[in-house]
């Protein structure tokens, strides 16, 4: 529906500080997969996204938060910021969240000429790669291999 009519994605973003977890966890669930599409879409609330990424406790919204960030356009801050929660996202008990930190950190990555950056997204996938979960080595191995070819 939110596909269809983009004047509802303010109520997913809404649903995202509900009360219910199970209403933030669906609300993220759909602004994520509505966003694959229609990046447009999530400009306007940036700033509200990227502080709901710091203080976020639910897992199933650090997850789809760790992948829907990247999409936005970030200016040096807020790519530093994103960052940042992003590695410790890498701390958190699920290893879905972490599988998809090290997703969002390599989708910023690619996204800027920052070689800088880019060297540590490596780091950090190689080092998944070796001591991760089974899902961060399979994501890991996959994200390396476009990294790498950016690198080069």
């Amino acid at each position: 529906m939110v596909l269809d009519d983009g004047k509802l994605f303010p109520q997913l973003i809404a649903g995202l500080s509900s009360e219910d977890a199970v209403v933030r966890m669906r609300a993220a669930d759909a602004a994520e997969k509505v966003t694959r599409k229609r990046k447009d879409l999530m400009g306007r609330y940036k700033r509200s996204l990227l502080v709901l990424m710091g203080v976020e406790k639910q897992r199933e919204v650090r997850w789809h938060l760790a992948v829907m960030i990247p999409r936005l356009h970030l200016n040096g801050e807020e790519r530093e910021w994103a960052m940042r929660m992003l590695e410790e996202y890498l701390q958190d008990g699920s290893s879905i969240v972490k599988t998809f930190a090290l997703e969002g950190m390599a989708d910023v990555a690619r996204q800027y000429r920052d070689e800088k950056m880019r060297r540590r997204v490596l780091e950090t996938l190689r080092q998944a790669e070796r001591s991760g979960t089974a899902a961060m080595k399979a994501r890991s191995r996959k994200l390396l291999g476009v990294m790498e070819s950016l690198i080069r």
